[in-house]
């Protein structure tokens, strides 16, 4: 539960959050649109789950579009989720890279604090600076 609450932050602090919602607005748009425009897709449930599938390029076949419309929504809804697959989980990523690199400098600077004060530590601290070397050291 803690790491999705981390990556929701990471989505909102970088603003993929309102994009992807922004996505999924579109697919719903779209699938209303072609729900009116295009004989084969008959409810708004068929449309979306034709989006879906056009989005995610699996392309399954069980519906396609015959109308010039229907075919430039597809082609948007399609390049619309090809950004989207490539961009979310590259900023995620990254963002989560960062984390770890501040986290490992905290880490680090903690440590060396510790060893600066070597002589005004206690013996139970000495001994857990001791365990910290000898397990870097593996």
């Amino acid at each position: 539960m803690k790491k999705l609450r981390r990556c929701i932050k990471v989505l909102k602090h970088t603003g993929t959050l309102k994009i992807f919602f922004s996505f999924v607005i579109f697919l719903c748009l779209a699938a209303v649109v072609l729900m009116i425009v295009e004989p084969q897709i008959e409810t708004v449930g068929d449309g979306i789950w034709y989006c879906f599938v056009s989005a995610t390029t699996i392309g399954f076949g069980d519906i396609y579009v015959t109308t010039r419309l229907g075919r430039i929504i597809t082609i948007l809804v399609a390049l619309y989720g090809i950004l989207m697959t490539a961009m979310v989980p590259g900023v995620v990523v990254s963002y989560y890279m960062e984390y770890l690199k501040i986290r490992e400098k905290e880490t680090i600077s903690a440590f060396l604090e510790k060893l600066e004060k070597l002589p005004e530590l206690s013996k139970e601290e000495l001994q857990a600076v001791s365990e910290k070397i000898k397990k870097f050291n593996k």
